[in-house]
């Protein structure tokens, strides 16, 4: 279902000049929180250069020059330039001799600094640009993301190198629509990809179980941005402010940072939407056995309390942490196999059983945050088929964890709240707009 917003509440794409200034209007933070194609803990050695995203073709990148070397002139009709692509199994100096570069030349390029390591982890796909005049390499183009290249010239014997920075145009979009059978179906009817339905699951999630609760007929509503360069559409941005209607009760949230810390959905009137424990660890799974005190056992046959929940899904799903917390146990554990056990404070308790491994560096001691990728599905154990059993305790005592009231997060600080308001009154509103079109196609 499409809808055409009032002609106040639509937002023209923003340039880049114009970046900061609307994203602070609409969320108060447009900086994006998309993970990375790569690595990007690397350290840069020169400060990013800056340049216009347009239509027209892209500028020949220059590199500042350094009162000691210069890179190299040549002249254009003498330059050749090639593309390789990474293959798999492809190493760096198998791609470089490839392309006509020595082990000598390889090596002084390496030597421009920490930089280098950005070519060090190769990822099939991957593109070099390599620019020669006549057999003589002299410049290397290598896309670090879609924001980032990392530029290397030939500087007299050796080389110099910097990250060249090309910021992506900013476009806001909004998109409602019904539940007929599944979130994810009406969701990509919709327009929306996969990984924004599932960041729509993750903003709600605190309050609505997603595997369970779900029924045709809610809906939903999402203004977010869209991220473009030259015109056509590189990935997703954030969710800027999202509805979800669940069997009648509305969820309404806006994206808003505090000043000097992060950033968080709250709902109009200042509450966040993050509670201390996430409803399902799991996403999407199917609840194969519930919480029973007299639940007969798949393989023991014999009746026993069932005091968690079952959530069948494939083997190597990933599982959550359901709040921050310490892992206190980490290991096999009898008839419920891989365990990890992460106590929350003083009060509660969750574990999580049947694990086929755990996340990478998750042992016991280990602090996690919520949502934290933790251990995989899997059966190991006494377990009939590939499923995460989890419980959930209050002071040593086995809760529902489908049912169990979970402690609210701290509101919006008071001192912030107006600024709140001032920053997410437009969002709020275009919202209504889709929430009021999208009744009036259902009548």
């Amino acid at each position: 279902m499409s809808l055409a917003l009032p002609n106040h509440a639509s937002v023209a794409p923003l340039t880049l000049g114009s970046m900061d200034q609307a994203a602070d209007q609409a969320s108060q933070d447009a900086q994006l929180s998309l993970t990375p194609s790569k690595p990007q803990e690397v350290a840069i050695l020169s400060k990013p250069v800056q340049l216009p995203s347009t239509l027209s073709p892209e500028p020949e990148m220059q590199v500042p020059q350094s009162s000691e070397t210069h890179p190299v002139k040549a002249s254009s009709s003498l330059l050749r330039k090639v593309k390789a692509v990474v293959k798999s199994g492809d190493t760096l100096s198998g791609l470089f001799n490839r392309n006509g570069i020595d082990a000598n030349t390889l090596f002084k390029v390496l030597e421009v600094g920490p930089v280098s390591n950005h070519l060090k982890r190769l990822f099939p796909g991957d593109e070099f640009h390599f620019t020669f005049e006549a057999d003589r390499f002299l410049r290397l183009e290598y896309p670090i993301d879609d924001e980032n290249t990392l530029l290397i010239e030939r500087a007299g014997e050796g080389f110099t190198a910097q990250t060249i920075t090309r910021l992506l145009d900013v476009q806001v979009k909004s998109v409602q629509g019904v539940i007929e059978s599944s979130l994810f179906l009406s969701a990509q009817k919709a327009g929306l990809s996969d990984a924004m339905t599932m960041e729509i699951a993750s903003i709600f999630g605190w309050d609505v179980d997603f595997a369970l609760e779900v029924r045709e007929g809610d809906s939903f509503a999402v203004i977010y941005q869209e991220l473009y360069r030259d015109g056509k559409k590189v990935r997703d941005g954030k969710i800027l402010a999202a509805e979800f209607v669940n069997r009648g009760h509305v969820y309404r949230t806006a994206y808003y940072k505090v000043p000097g810390g992060r950033g968080e959905y709250f709902t109009a009137d200042g509450k966040t939407l993050r509670k201390s424990f996430i409803r399902t660890p799991v996403d999407f799974a199917r609840v194969s056995s519930g919480f029973s005190l007299s639940r007969k056992h798949p393989i023991l046959h014999t009746i026993r309390a069932h005091k968690g929940v079952d959530y069948a899904a494939a083997k190597g799903t990933p599982i959550k942490a359901s709040g921050d917390g310490k892992i206190v146990f980490a290991g096999r554990k009898g008839g419920y196999g891989n365990t990890l056990i992460i106590k929350h404070g003083e009060k509660y308790t969750t574990l999580y059983a049947h694990l086929s491994r755990f996340a990478k560096n998750i042992r016991s001691g280990v602090r996690v945050r919520q949502s934290q990728i933790i251990g995989y599905v899997g059966s190991t154990g006494l377990a009939s088929g590939p499923h995460l059993h989890y419980e959930f305790r209050v002071n040593g005592v086995h809760r529902n964890p489908l049912t169990v009231r979970f402690p609210g997060a701290a509101p919006l600080p008071q001192a912030h709240l107006a600024n709140f308001k001032t920053k997410t009154a437009g969002l709020f509103t275009q919202l209504s707009a889709i929430s009021s079109t999208t009744q009036v196609a259902e009548n």
